[in-house]
């Protein structure tokens, strides 16, 4: 674990048609954790540095591209309906397997580009639990039909021997709190909880849909 003060960079992926609800459960939540971890950071990583075109219609700027990104201590691919798309892009998967950090994370449909690039592989993961709008069926099926290797299960997060997956929409920022648990501590977790009124959703959310740690996880 790392002192409160120490450094810590997350590198969070985005590509056109990521959620705008994930980068506020993941940038957003890093931002408000700087009231008690001074130096946590996030950086926005996307195949080019610039404009990113977001679903709904929000834009954002990702700091940098594949080609330059910074090391991280965890590198975390958002989701959004942009996921079809990105788990046959070749630049992206190939950044994924070589990504420049310690820990390959997801939140919501970022799991289908994990799983697409074979970092799921002989793992237990975990993505949004349910059809929406046009989709014929729930990330959670389809994660097994794209990655047969992948032990698909309902769950808040997964953590398979340190790859973090996070469930749907909202639970990215359970899967955020829990990165930054694994990185600061239990305490400071559940200190940048208190500070975003997260406190009681993320045991809630942990007693309703679980946390699942296997492998050489340590629990957040």
């Amino acid at each position: 674990m790392l002192d409160r003060t120490a450094q810590a960079r997350f590198g969070l992926v985005i590509y056109e048609g990521v959620e705008p609800i994930d980068i506020g459960g993941t940038v957003g939540v890093i931002s408000m954790a700087r009231r008690v971890l001074p130096a946590i950071e996030a950086v926005t990583i996307a195949e080019k540095a610039g404009p990113v075109a977001l679903a709904g219609g929000l834009t954002v700027i990702a700091q940098s591209g594949f080609a330059d990104a910074p090391p991280c201590d965890a590198i975390v691919v958002c989701g959004g309906p942009g996921w079809r798309r990105e788990t046959t892009n070749p630049v992206m998967l190939d950044f994924l397997r070589r990504a420049p950090s310690r820990e390959v994370c997801s939140v919501c449909t970022g799991a289908m580009i994990l799983g697409a690039a074979g970092l799921l592989d002989e793992r237990t993961a975990t993505t949004r639990r349910s059809a929406v709008g046009n989709e014929a069926s729930a990330p959670l099926a389809e994660l097994s039909a794209l990655a047969p290797a992948v032990r698909a299960q309902a769950a808040a997060l997964v953590d398979d021997g340190g790859v973090v997956t996070g469930g749907g929409v909202s639970l990215a920022i359970d899967a955020m709190l829990y990165l930054i648990g694994k990185t600061y501590g239990h305490a400071a977790l559940h200190d940048v909880a208190r500070i975003i009124e997260y406190d009681r959703a993320y045991e809630a959310n942990r007693r309703a849909l679980g946390h699942i740690q296997t492998g050489s996880a340590k629990p957040g």
